[in-house]
């Protein structure tokens, strides 16, 4: 555990990813209860110090959401442009998103559930919502999903509008569902994908590559 002391004269962005690494840590172990004081606590520093560079823990979550979603979006991009076909990897994206929050639930917790014990008020904490900041996380993976569609394939006349509406839906659809599944797990994981490929494949199947784009 780093200290105080240890963390002097270190680069700023080297002590910031030390403490986004102890805040993953808590939130590993307590998910949405995760608390400023815990991650101080496991990072070695005084919360104060923590404030200094996250201002408060909307700051801190919107680190860790950037954190998270790079990765997320990283591996759906390795599975849309894997060595397969179109249908493969429509699943293999699909799973993506689902090994991931099956992987780290906790995390996912922390993102897009509040605790159910709310913070005291006037603590520093108070008037956290997890809902109102997951928003803008789903909305951003909605954006980057449209992008890489509206690269490789023309669904229609006005493709990019169109490149919006699927990945906004797609996001909302995989978002949902995966809420669902990993609350209740009423289904295996690939039952799961293959039940919402089936779903999307009509107009994936049809729609053409995007001329001078890397085909889907």
């Amino acid at each position: 555990m780093a200290t105080t002391q240890q963390t002097i004269g270190r680069p700023a962005d080297q002590r910031r990813r030390e403490l986004l690494e102890a805040a993953d840590r808590v939130v590993l172990r307590d998910g949405p209860h995760a608390s400023m004081n815990a991650i101080a606590a496991e990072a070695g520093i005084t919360k104060p110090i923590l404030y200094r560079h996250f201002g408060d823990k909307g700051g801190l979550y919107r680190a860790l959401a950037e954190r998270h979603t790079d990765a997320l979006l990283d591996s759906l991009r390795e599975a849309l442009d894997a060595p397969a076909d179109r249908r493969r990897r429509v699943e293999a994206t699909l799973d993506a998103y689902l090994a991931a929050i099956e992987a780290r639930p906790q995390v996912y917790r922390f993102l897009m559930h509040p605790a159910e014990d709310s913070p005291q008020p006037g603590s520093a904490e108070a008037g956290f919502d997890a809902g109102r900041h997951s928003a803008p996380l789903l909305r951003r993976l909605g954006e980057e999903l449209a992008k890489v569609i509206h690269d490789r394939v023309e669904p229609a006349p006005g493709g990019e509008r169109l490149a919006r509406v699927w990945g906004h839906g797609i996001v909302g659809m995989m978002h949902a569902a995966g809420d669902w599944w990993l609350a209740e797990r009423p289904c295996s994981r690939a039952e799961l994908v293959h039940s919402l490929a089936d779903m999307l494949w009509g107009r994936l199947a049809t729609a053409p590559d995007r001329a001078g784009g890397p085909g889907f």
